[in-house]
């Protein structure tokens, strides 16, 4: 092929999930995709090395199958109760002279000098606005003149082990990891639009095992968090509740699961499995979403809680955005636009072509969004891949202060 090939994994909870996309001039189409049961995590986090990997290989081999191509290098995404993001603010005087680029990367440099524990590393730092003699809302300064120069940035920080066993397990899976990216940070990429960005957006990323929060103002992201909750626990919430096993709650769940009660039926029922022999039960449907509401509107008032704790509920003038493969459940756009107050729509990639319909659900956002950020950064990206050989942390560190310069 002619084209550059850019794939996204999307190593999840629930699901691994690989999409190739072609990128000829400026369009990025859509050429393969390959999906298969994640068995090596919990709450986004790697927990069994050989399993996870052999669920890469098996989303990586549907993925190149269906595209007719070869794989060797991925963006990865990255979640979990570890991530943690904050904002900074960097200055530097000027005398009056005419901004450079090396001016930006001292005023950087100077924004991102907040004291970082060792178990911990910058997986993103990222430019809010530049504000030239309290000129604010600057996007590029370069070429301005002024006497001083200020960046605000919102940082974003990981356990360096997590995203080590990341980049281990796609090495393992005879893969090159070109980045790691924040998933919620990847998923808005494909589901956001740069109108909602200006005006005030906060993205949900209801995934399988955690709900990533991202709130974007004036174009910039604001604020990041990551919430140990997600599809997971309605899961288990069902298999208790219905005394059924988890494997046939997940499915009960996809297949008949409602979080707002008043969209169901009150002649609906369901046949539920039973644990043993016993025969199933039918059940009205009116049960599921009495279990489920309770946990998926706390999963919803406990992010409301960070948007509040962020001082920022008042800067979502477009409304609440919710993705994930657990925004498919029925009732998701209905009770969280109860608890938020707010306009709520479900986030579909866009900005694509080739394969559209089959990537057009909210489970694949992160996977489209992995891809569209490849496509923006995969010229000067260099790959890097950790070797048993070597010493595994060094390059670890190494390779992340190929991002930005040494912290600690």
């Amino acid at each position: 092929m002619s084209e550059e090939i850019i794939v996204g994994l999307d190593i999840g909870t629930t699901k691994i999930c690989a999409v190739v996309g072609a990128l000829a001039g400026e369009s990025i189409e859509i050429i393969g995709m390959g999906s298969y049961l994640s068995e090596g995590l919990r709450k986004g986090v790697v927990i069994n090395i050989e399993n996870t990997v052999n669920s890469i290989k098996q989303a990586i081999e549907e993925a190149e199958t269906m595209a007719g191509c070869e794989i060797g290098s991925v963006y990865a995404g990255i979640a979990g109760g570890h991530v943690k993001g904050f904002n900074s603010h960097g200055a530097i005087p000027l005398k009056g002279r005419e901004i450079t680029q090396r001016d930006i990367d001292r005023v950087m440099e100077v924004a991102s000098a907040r004291a970082i524990p060792m178990d911990r590393e910058v997986i993103h730092t990222l430019v809010q606005e530049y504000i030239v003699d309290d000129q604010d809302g600057i996007v590029n300064p370069v070429g301005m003149s002024g006497v001083r120069l200020e960046v605000r940035v919102h940082i974003v920080t990981g356990a360096v082990t997590s995203a080590q066993n990341i980049i281990r397990c796609a090495n393992r899976a005879g893969l090159d990891v070109c980045d790691i990216v924040l998933q919620p940070l990847a998923s808005s990429g494909a589901v956001l639009s740069k109108e909602e960005k200006n005006l005030g957006v906060a993205l949900i990323d209801f995934g399988g095992g955690t709900t990533d929060l991202a709130v974007f103002s004036k174009g910039s992201i604001r604020h990041t968090s990551v919430l140990a909750l997600g599809g997971d626990n309605l899961t288990y919430d069902l298999a208790v509740g219905l005394r059924t096993p988890k494997l046939e709650a997940e499915k009960i769940k996809i297949k008949y699961g409602c979080c707002f009660p008043g969209l169901i039926g009150k002649d609906e029922t369901v046949e539920v499995p039973t644990v043993g022999e016993v025969k199933p039960r039918m059940l009205p449907r009116r049960v599921l979403g009495e279990i489920l509401e309770p946990r998926v509107e706390e999963i919803f008032i406990l992010t409301f809680g960070e948007l509040i704790n962020a001082g920022l509920e008042n800067t979502t003038a477009s409304g609440i955005v919710v993705t994930g493969g657990s925004a498919e459940l029925q009732g998701v756009a209905e009770l969280a636009g109860k608890v938020f107050n707010a306009p709520v729509r479900i986030g579909r990639p866009r900005g694509i072509t080739g394969l559209v319909d089959l990537v057009n659900k909210p489970m694949y956002s992160t996977a489209v969004g992995l891809v569209l950020y490849g496509a923006e950064s995969s010229r000067n990206v260099k790959k890097f891949r950790i070797r048993d050989t070597n010493n595994i942390f060094s390059r670890v560190m190494s390779r992340m202060k190929r991002w930005f310069k040494d912290l600690t």
